[in-house]
Order: C-alpha cells, then structure tokens, then sequence
C-alpha cells in the first residue's frame, strides 16, 4: 500500500482529455479514464456576463452538505449553487486568502475551518452565517522561534484535534485542541525521508482505519510526493512519488483526488495506483502558470490546479491558481 514509486510518464498515458480550440468553448469536454471519467460543465461559475465570478485566486473548494460549493479567493469566499449561481459571498480582511479549506458537520452546524498563508493564521467558521468562532495564530507555547508563518494546510481529526500545516515557512505541522489550545507539532524544513520541503497540502485519510494524515510534499526532491503520519504525528511512509507538485487531496470512499500545479488532477485509488488524470496541460508555458487570463482557457485543460473536492454524487470541483479565477465543474459519467 506504500511506497508506490509512479513515474510521471506512466501517468501521462492515462491524460486522455483531448485539447480543443477556444472557438468551441461551449462543447463539453470528456477526461479521464474507467470508473474516474467525467464530462466538463462549459460556463460553470462564471456570470451572465461570461466573466470568472470569483476573481484573482489561490485557494481551495469544499461541498457541503447540501450540495452547495465554497471556493475561496483573494476577496474572500464564494458559495454556488450546483449549477453555478453564487447564493452567497463572505467578502473583505476576514475571509481573505484562504489557502486551504476543510468543511465539518458539529453541533450548531457546518463549519470551515481555513489556512490563511497571507494573513498568518488558521480559522474557523460557520458555513450559513460567516460567524468566526476560532482564530490560531502561530502557538508561542511550543516555544520556537517565532519567524515567518504561512500555513497552507487544515485538517480535522475525528475528535475534533486540528492540524496546521507552516507549509510556506518552517514546515512543522502544529496539532491543536478543539478549542485551539496547542498540544504539539512534528516535521521540518528539508528533503529528508522524514522532512518536508513545502508541505503545501494536507487532509484526513479516511480510506485507513484508524485514519492518517495524508500531507502534500510538493517541493520534496524527487518532486512531488504524499506522505503518511499517524494523527499522534508520526512518520508512516511514502505513499506515492513523481506526483509533480502536488497542492492539495481530498478523499471520497476509497478515493483521492490530488492535483497538481503544473495542470491536472490526478486520481488515486485506495491502493494509491494512478486510476485517472483529468485536464492534463500539455504546454509547459502554461502548466503551473497563474497568469492565464480567462480569454486563453481551453475548455478541458488545466493550468495551475491547486484545490478540488468531490460532491456526493462523485462529481469534482476544480479550483486553478489563476489570475482571472478559473473553478470548474465535472461530471462523473455513469458508467454502464
């Protein structure tokens, strides 16, 4: 189950997503492969004016319960409506940047809890509403030095522990309480087995029981590997390398899907073989490039993946790193 070593060119013979011109924007575009194919939703998330609804964005998707989507922005986060309506918006300096989002059902409703690299801090808040209940700062109780913070990362654990990736500056994980009370960290900065080198990603593997982190390593030499850790903060294993740069996961059943910065979305089953790759970016102008205004998207491939989640029906919101603010939606095809 471990230490699968997948090289980049076994998984580009599965980008079986077709480029096609942008004079045919309307057309669905089919990706994938088996059990992980989908159809692309031309014009999802953009307004009646044919412009991006979310503007400038690095950040991250969640689903909640209802069927609703949350992308986050550098103006803060937009919720949708499956068919791509914006219902609601949590807008300005408090709901800004928010790197990396995880979405909990507890008492007293839905919640977000939310990375925010720029503004040095995790949060947490209502889903309906935008109350803020929790803010975590850099802990000074673990007594390091107190330089740069820029957590990427958020997960939850079952009990309700969080987990605080420093992804862009020390590379420890910090494990706190429920109420935010800090209780440790682990990991460094480096290329060792056990070191991060950009601990860009992270969440909650399910697929294991008892569940495991599952961390993003993306900048690890050789680039591009997921990595387990026990919830206590021990090392488990390599579970997959030659990811190319690897931002975020999100698992459904015995499913991840993990995309990756250079333009596309892999698919990863419970075993961690490459079962699908959607929206692979053939141009290496493009692939991990944020500056691709919304006039030069091509309908069924990618350019900066960084967040996606999946809705209960197996469908996948796709976030890009992308300077006009790119989300897209795909339809899992029903296969007979």
């Amino acid at each position: 189950m471990m230490n699968r070593q997948v090289s980049i060119a076994a998984a580009l013979v599965l980008a079986i997503a077709p480029a096609i011109s942008a004079a045919e924007p309307a057309k669905p575009v089919r990706m994938g492969c088996g059990l992980m194919t989908f159809d692309t939703v031309p014009g999802w998330g953009l307004t009646t004016e044919g412009k991006s609804a979310i503007g400038s964005c690095h950040g991250s998707v969640v689903v909640d319960k209802a069927g609703n989507i949350y992308t986050s922005a550098h103006a803060g986060v937009f919720v949708f409506s499956p068919d791509g309506k914006v219902i609601r918006k949590f807008l300005g300096d408090k709901y800004s940047d928010m790197h990396d989002m995880k979405i909990r059902e507890e008492e007293g409703g839905e919640f977000i809890y939310a990375a925010r690299n720029a503004n040095a801090e995790g949060m947490k808040f209502n889903a309906e509403t935008g109350n803020i209940v929790l803010h975590l700062p850099f802990p000074k109780e673990s007594d390091l030095p107190a330089g740069p913070f820029n957590p990427t990362a958020i997960t939850v654990a079952p009990n309700g522990d969080i987990y605080l990736s420093d992804g862009y500056a020390s590379n420890h994980i910090f494990k706190f309480d429920k109420n935010g009370k800090y209780l440790s960290h682990f990991g460094k900065k480096g290329n060792g087995l056990e070191e991060f080198n950009t601990a860009h990603g992270m969440t909650l593997d399910t697929r294991y029981n008892p569940p495991l982190l599952l961390v993003c390593d993306r900048n690890h030499m050789p680039k591009g590997r997921l990595v387990h850790y026990t919830l206590e903060g021990k090392f488990v294993g390599e579970v997959v390398t030659g990811l190319g740069m690897p931002t975020s996961a999100q698992v459904q059943g015995d499913y991840v899907s993990v995309p990756d910065l250079q333009g596309r979305v892999v698919i990863l089953n419970k075993t961690n073989h490459i079962m699908s790759v959607l929206g692979f970016n053939p141009d290496p102008k493009q692939g991990g490039n944020f500056n691709v205004p919304q006039e030069k998207w091509i309908e069924g491939i990618f350019s900066g993946t960084h967040g996606s989640s999946w809705d209960k029906d197996g469908n996948l919101y796709v976030q890009d790193w992308n300077v006009s603010g790119r989300i897209m939606k795909l339809v899992r095809v029903k296969i007979d």
